[in-house]
């Protein structure tokens, strides 16, 4: 099993026109308990000003291994497989993801690398609401938790998640709070190069893996604060649609 202290750990942070919301996301991981990581930004070909706060992040903490990329493909598919595969050509030996909304607990990175310590190929852990963003009600707090909940119950039933040749079960692991080996990545195919209103790459990710080992699972100290501007946006009933296949797809997706 690997030693967590030789870990060529990487963090991949897929972007588009995510200005307001990534320099908190990069604050957060440059107060990791455990810094001793480097981290790849993609720029899914923003409009805005999301390159450029990058730069000055990067140029602000030169302790810390920043870089920024470009995919013009659009898909959160296409820019995180990108940010991986960039990872891995660095010589990187586990990848972590989160996104440019999210804020991960100040020892996500260390818990990541206990997970790999403990002989986990792949890893993901909760994902709860951000209480930054706006004033939350009470019930509100508990919507995202319980969103999530419902589709991971749904996905262990869903017809696609179903193969005599899978050696684990299905197991829900968000794009935005998920670990894999470089190894491991590079045998299951990685992330399909795909937009989010067509394919959730971060299930056919589980998926991929779950032909190749059975090393995966969920702990609860890999933890990420995610946004609900998304729930406020859609409302609950369409939220669930969203997630379930895509039942419901607004008008314009707004994200790569």
């Amino acid at each position: 099993m690997p030693d967590p202290s030789e870990m060529r750990l990487w963090v991949v942070v897929p972007a588009y026109d995510e200005e307001r919301s990534i320099g908190a996301t990069l604050r957060r991981l440059a107060e990791q308990t455990d810094t001793a990581f480097s981290l790849v930004v993609v720029d899914n070909a923003s409009t805005d000003g999301t390159a450029q706060v990058v730069k000055e992040f990067a140029a602000g903490h030169p302790a810390l291994d920043v870089r920024l990329v470009r995919e013009p493909e659009k898909g959160t598919g296409a820019a995180a497989d990108t940010g991986v595969r960039h990872a891995i050509g660095a010589g990187a030996t586990h990848v972590a993801r989160t996104d440019a909304d999210c804020l991960p607990h100040r020892g996500w990175v260390a818990a990541v690398k206990r997970a790999f310590g403990d002989g986990l190929e792949m890893v993901s852990g909760p994902l709860l609401p951000r209480t930054d963003e706006f004033a939350l009600k009470f019930w509100e707090r508990r919507l995202l938790p319980a969103v999530i909940d419902v589709a991971a119950l749904f996905g262990r039933f869903r017809p696609g998640n179903q193969d005599p040749l899978y050696l684990g079960p299905y197991v829900m692991m968000p794009g935005c709070n998920l670990a894999i080996t470089a190894d491991l990545y590079e045998r299951s195919g990685g992330f399909p190069r795909t937009r989010i209103e067509d394919v959730h790459e971060d299930r056919a990710l589980v998926n991929r893996v779950r032909y190749v080992t059975g090393a995966y699972g969920l702990r609860k100290d890999v933890t990420v604060y995610g946004s609900v501007r998304r729930l406020r946006a859609f409302g609950l009933v369409r939220t669930l649609g969203w997630y379930a296949d895509h039942r419901y797809r607004p008008p314009v997706v707004d994200i790569r």
